[in-house]
């Protein structure tokens, strides 16, 4: 089973994200049902290993928190660009929560993430080694045109745990389990 830990997003949230598709040939968007915020990336799991995922998830108590999304980029440099996404303004409770994620999956026996997290929502991918003539160009026009780009905040009020599944119509998320976060913090909101 291939697993992965992300935040949900309202489907307002959703909707906005994907009125940003177009516009960048070469880009395989992602389709709006699809849409996350992933928090952990595990990978493959055997039966044993995802029972204790979910029991080191289970574990995790957090505050809900608000959340807003700002700005694009990309990963990947000039045209060899790997993925187009969406920022999140600055969040410490978002941080707080991928920091309790992670800690949790290590005390499950699954190694320590190997990069540093960077929280976004991929918006598309790009075929490894493909050419896209002046792919460099045209994806500086997209940037500079969505740079605006700012979501209405909203209440991040549980974290899900993902299967992903294969197909010849593309990929299929299935959530696996959900964990509820506690009240928001009065601070944060008002």
């Amino acid at each position: 089973m291939r697993l992965f830990v992300a935040l949900p997003l309202p489907e307002n949230a959703r909707t906005r994200l994907a009125g940003l598709a177009g516009g960048v040939v070469g880009a395989r968007w992602v389709v709006p049902e699809n849409l996350h915020l992933t928090l952990r990336f595990i990978g493959e799991v055997d039966g044993a290993q995802a029972h204790d995922v979910d029991a080191a998830l289970a574990r995790i108590s957090a505050p809900a928190f608000t959340l807003s999304l700002a700005g694009v980029g990309h990963f990947g440099a000039g045209d060899k660009v790997r993925s187009l996404w969406v920022g999140i303004d600055k969040c410490a409770e978002l941080s707080r929560l991928h920091d309790k994620i992670e800690h949790a999956l290590r005390w499950s026996g699954l190694p320590a993430e190997g990069r540093k997290f960077k929280a976004h929502v991929t918006l598309a991918r790009f075929k490894r080694n493909s050419s896209v003539p002046n792919l460099s160009a045209k994806l500086h026009e997209y940037l500079a045109c969505h740079a605006p780009f700012r979501s209405e905040a909203f209440v991040v009020r549980e974290f899900v745990l993902y299967s992903s599944f294969l197909r010849h119509t593309g990929v299929l998320y299935r959530p696996e389990a959900r964990y509820a976060l506690g009240p928001p913090s009065i601070e944060r909101l008002s």
